[in-house]
């Protein structure tokens, strides 16, 4: 199993990118897929999840700004973001669970990609 995360890059505050992870070795309909982010010296956060049925939740610190989706047939889950700020530095990892719910704990989270950077700065 792979999750490959890409679409990361530098852009201005205001901004908006799209990140796209996609997975190969499972069935990507049978998972709920979240993305967390991680900036230099701070813990792992949680910001973004699809559940098996499509239903999304995100954190409030993104909520709003940010969408998460996904395409089954193409092994694909997108996080849109718009309305970037500088806190939004970190780099951005997926992570796959086959629970039904979405949850926040990074341990019930079985399969974790590499990670792509996102920097926004003027």
């Amino acid at each position: 199993v792979q999750l490959q995360a890409s679409g990361g890059g530098l852009v201005q505050p205001g901004g908006s990118l799209r990140l796209s992870c996609v997975a190969s070795g499972l069935a990507l309909e049978h998972y709920s897929v979240a993305w967390f982010r991680q900036a230099p010296g701070k813990k792992r956060e949680w910001i973004s999840c699809s559940r098996k049925s499509d239903e999304t939740y995100h954190a409030n610190s993104v909520n709003g700004r940010f969408a998460i989706s996904r395409d089954n047939a193409k092994s694909t889950v997108y996080l849109q973001m718009s309305g970037l700020k500088p806190e939004d530095t970190a780099v951005y990892i997926c992570a796959t669970s086959t629970l039904e719910f979405c949850v926040v704990e990074e341990h019930m989270y079985n399969y974790w990609g590499q990670g792509t950077q996102v920097t926004v700065s003027s």
